[in-house]
């Protein structure tokens, strides 16, 4: 085992390098200049500020010397400082923002497991059945609303209509010099709509996959077997068929690593959230090469490591992988 998983973390050392080289040659080709971002609403600009601008950012030199520059400095663990007015390091901005990303995902990602297995075991013991098609269909429509359309609806309804949430933002106004449970009680409230539409987006597909697999599983004959022996159908289900039946979850599970950064952009962006997707987007919009990075580095590192949690997973799950015979 211990040969398995060294052989696969140094895979990971020229992956993540491809994935930096590849992202950081996109981003720089992409039209729009962090320069002429900052300068093309100010008509003072000179040629020859600009000029003295991109040599400040070091966007003057060739694009190998800047990836070179940019890797040296991230092998010190130092993403450099924001293309920003503020031009504070990157890493500070992350650290700001990354605590609450992380929050509002791990317990989306709670929501959306704790949901979605119950759904998909019911529709597959209970296939073909009216159950079955209610949750097909409610399946089907998680599949085919927009996550941003139905933000939108739920902000006009529950926020604009009924008043009963808040529909930006973490905190409401002056709620610092409330008492700790009225604080804790409003950051729940704002954080209500955007968790739910954030487990809405993914619950459809992973109970739909959950159904699957589960059916898949109680066809095989070690279940029939079981059942000819007169074993209760509950043992059956959730002894005996459940555990094989979760094996192929445990890729999705490591795919959802990187979602906590990439699938907060939506939500957070529309709900004001101050995370790590929104000061994505603004680095995006504002062409902040540095920030940018920085982000798709730590989201690169998480999809390396959801995969290396899979793969550790179905290796003590299945002998055969981990002694290369799977």
């Amino acid at each position: 085992m211990a040969n398995y998983l060294i052989k696969r973390i140094l895979m990971l050392i020229p992956l993540l390098l491809g994935i930096t080289l590849i992202t950081f040659t996109v981003i720089h080709l992409a039209p729009g200049e962090p320069v002429e971002m900052q300068t093309a609403m100010s008509p003072k600009a000179s040629a020859a500020s600009r000029a003295r601008l991109r040599e400040f950012y070091g966007l003057d030199k060739p694009l190998h010397v800047q990836y070179g520059m940019w890797l040296s400095n991230l092998s010190r663990l130092d993403f450099g400082r924001s293309f920003a007015p503020d031009n504070r390091p990157v890493l500070d901005k992350i650290k700001e923002r990354i605590p609450i990303t992380i929050s509002l995902n791990v317990i989306a990602l709670i929501l959306e497991f704790g949901l979605a297995l119950p759904i998909g075991i019911m529709a597959a013991v209970h296939r073909d059945t009216l159950l079955d098609r209610a949750i097909s269909v409610f399946v089907f429509v998680g599949f085919a609303v927009p996550t941003f359309w139905l933000a939108l609806l739920c902000m006009y309804l529950f926020g604009v209509k009924l008043s009963w949430l808040p529909i930006s933002g973490i905190h409401s106004l002056g709620s610092d010099q409330w008492s700790w449970w009225w604080r804790t009680l409003d950051l729940a409230r704002h954080l209500v709509l955007p968790i739910a539409i954030a487990t809405f987006g993914s619950l459809a597909g992973l109970s739909r996959y959950m159904r699957s697999t589960m059916i898949e599983v109680l066809s095989q004959d070690y279940i029939t077997t079981a059942r000819a022996k007169g074993v209760r159908e509950r043992v059956v289900i959730y002894r005996h068929a459940l555990k094989n039946a979760l094996l192929p979850v445990i890729t999705l599970l490591g795919f959802s690593l990187p979602a906590l950064i990439g699938g907060s952009v939506i939500f957070e962006t529309i709900f004001s959230i101050p995370g790590m997707g929104q000061l994505f987007y603004q680095g995006v919009m504002a062409r902040d090469y540095p920030l940018v990075m920085g982000i798709l580095v730590i989201g690169a590192c998480l999809t390396l490591i959801g995969n290396l949690l899979a793969d550790l997973c179905y290796a003590l799950a299945d002998p055969r992988i981990r002694h290369g015979r799977g």
